[in-house]
């Protein structure tokens, strides 16, 4: 089948934003700043993880794995959307479409998992101090990464089979900037039955699933913060999880609004910008959210740029 859908057209057309035709050369150094951005910014959070013996602990070795994620993230859809605004013709074979979508599906994935073991960390951190360096050691977060992966790659590769079996017997104009499930099952000809159901034990799975985990261990958390007497004791404290408090919300709250929400025609230029934030603006704003709320990582950047100068 996969064959045959592939012998009936050889690319899908991603339609993106190309209402505003006008605007694209504003619209191209906005997504080159953004993409830069990432680059740059995760960058140096991977690079004063690594060469800082002070962030040589599980809490920094989760945020160098989040950093390596979303450059690796955003580099499966980025090039892709500079790409098209610079050409007139805005094609995506359908093996790489197939592609994108597994690795996209796979690092989100990778991704809500990461975000659930950060929340533990700070669980067993702030919740039974004296066993940390024992829980969290270094095998551990390795087979959690490990693990996620494990699982994201088998659950994804299930699912693109399915996805990219079904007969495209129509239009194959993707209304989004990349290619995604929910857009490609807007234009199969086919019962999705089936595909939906998979999408939603994939919603269940790698979203619903880890943001209970994590909610569970920040309720844990806050008990214990309440139990300090001291309030400049509970600000420190409060003050190791808010960056990555802000971090899920954005993440979570943008993700599950696209893939668990009922799918209406009025909805599709909401998730096409809501995609945009989870993929785009998300890994932009984690370097600078953890920069800013993080007090061992400004002085690592302190001191990097000193180094420098």
């Amino acid at each position: 089948m996969i064959k045959e859908n592939h012998t009936a057209f050889s690319d899908f057309i991603l339609l993106g934003y190309s209402e505003l035709w006008d605007l694209q050369a504003l619209v191209f150094v906005l997504f080159l700043t953004l993409y830069a951005s990432i680059i740059i910014g995760n960058g140096l959070i991977i690079h004063i993880t690594v060469t800082d013996p002070p962030l040589h602990t599980p809490m920094y070795f989760f945020l160098k794995s989040l950093s390596f994620l979303d450059i690796c993230y955003t580099s499966v859809t980025l090039p892709q959307i500079l790409t098209n605004l610079v050409v007139e013709k805005t094609n995506i074979s359908f093996i790489g479409c197939a592609v994108q979508v597994y690795f996209l599906l796979l690092f989100g994935g990778i991704e809500c998992l990461l975000l659930a073991a950060m929340a533990y960390d700070r669980y067993v951190a702030i919740c039974n101090p004296l066993r940390y360096k024992l829980i969290m050691n270094r095998q551990f977060c390795q087979g959690l990464i490990f693990l996620s992966s494990g699982i994201n790659m088998t659950f994804h590769i299930g699912q693109i089979y399915l996805v990219f079996n079904l007969p495209f017997c129509g239009s194959h104009e993707i209304n989004s900037l990349f290619c995604d499930i929910p857009p490609l099952l807007e234009l199969a000809c086919a019962d999705t039955y089936v595909n939906k159901i998979t999408v939603l034990a994939a919603g269940v799975l790698f979203i619903v699933i880890p943001f209970f985990l994590i909610v569970a261990s920040y309720v844990k958390i806050l008990s214990v913060i309440l139990k300090i007497p001291s309030v400049e004791g509970q600000k420190k404290i409060f003050s190791t999880c808010s960056a990555h408090l802000i971090v899920v919300s954005l993440f979570y709250g943008s993700a599950t609004i696209v893939y668990l929400s009922p799918k209406t025609k009025e909805s599709v230029n909401i998730n096409k910008l809501l995609s945009l934030f989870y993929t785009v603006f998300v890994p932009v704003l984690n370097p600078i959210i953890y920069s800013l709320r993080n007090r061992e990582v400004k002085v690592s950047l302190k001191k990097l740029f000193k180094r420098q100068m």
